[in-house]
């Protein structure tokens, strides 16, 4: 098993969803994190030793130097970024808004280009590390509606290449991980919503050539393997983790 211990990770968003999922297998491979989100952690992770929230509202600028002091005064250093907080909306070009696009970028793209900025000197201090951004299969393909969250997550993949080209000077990795369907209550209340829902599952699981949609686990683990040592030739990647839905050519039938 891969192991983590010693290793502090920032991640954003950690407490939910597939950041979740993350943050629990960083634990799980020994590492300490502080995860910086809006909400309140879920107690049961909360309740973990080498664990810490910050309350952070990513789309705001000041975000990212309090992210950065508090990884400071918590830690002293920083080893992991992994850049997971994001959101999505579903609009058309015609409906929507400058500030809806705005806010899209802002959380998406921009909190993860100068957070990133802000914590180069820990990680720079500490020798080196790894970033790890969590860019989207919509980041290679589109579904309806999508256009402002495909560009943001396409935007990441294009910042991903971009700084793992600038920071291998100073032995810093930056990858990204490309997540499709991955199970969450979110997701979960979307199929169970559509009119016949047994039908939905069933025509969500032939989409994948692995019969199942992805866990938050799924993408831990991928994450962990990015965090450690056992990757440091690897960096400039954006690893898809669909259980072979891009894969996949549609029939008509």
């Amino acid at each position: 098993m891969t192991n983590l211990e010693g290793k502090v990770i920032v991640i954003t968003g950690g407490g939910q969803g597939i950041g979740l999922g993350i943050s629990q297998a960083m634990l799980a491979a020994g590492a300490a994190i502080l995860v910086a989100q809006r909400s309140p952690l879920p107690s049961d992770l909360a309740n973990q030793d080498w664990v810490h929230w910050i309350e952070a509202d990513l789309s705001q600028a000041e975000s990212y130097a309090a992210v950065a002091e508090a990884a400071t005064e918590t830690f002293g250093k920083v080893d992991v970024l992994i850049n997971n907080a994001g959101f999505m909306f579903e609009k058309t070009l015609d409906d929507m808004r400058l500030e809806d696009w705005n806010r899209m970028l802002a959380v998406n793209l921009t909190a993860p280009v100068f957070l990133s900025k802000q914590l180069l000197p820990l990680l720079r201090a500490d020798g080196g590390g790894s970033i790890i951004n969590i860019g989207s299969i919509e980041g290679l393909a589109a579904n309806p509606q999508h256009a402002a969250y495909c560009a943001s997550k396409g935007g990441v993949h294009a910042l991903t290449r971009a700084m793992a080209v600038d920071l291998g000077k100073d032995n810093i990795r930056v990858n990204a991980i490309a997540p499709g369907w991955i199970r969450t209550e979110l997701s979960d209340d979307y199929i169970n919503a559509q009119q016949e829902p047994e039908s939905a599952w069933e025509g969500l699981y032939q989409m994948h050539p692995a019969g199942r949609i992805g866990e938050p686990e799924d993408v831990g683990k991928l994450a962990v393997y990015l965090a450690s040592d056992d990757s440091t030739f690897v960096t400039g990647q954006v690893i898809v983790v669909d259980g072979g839905r891009t894969s996949k050519l549609p029939l008509p039938f």
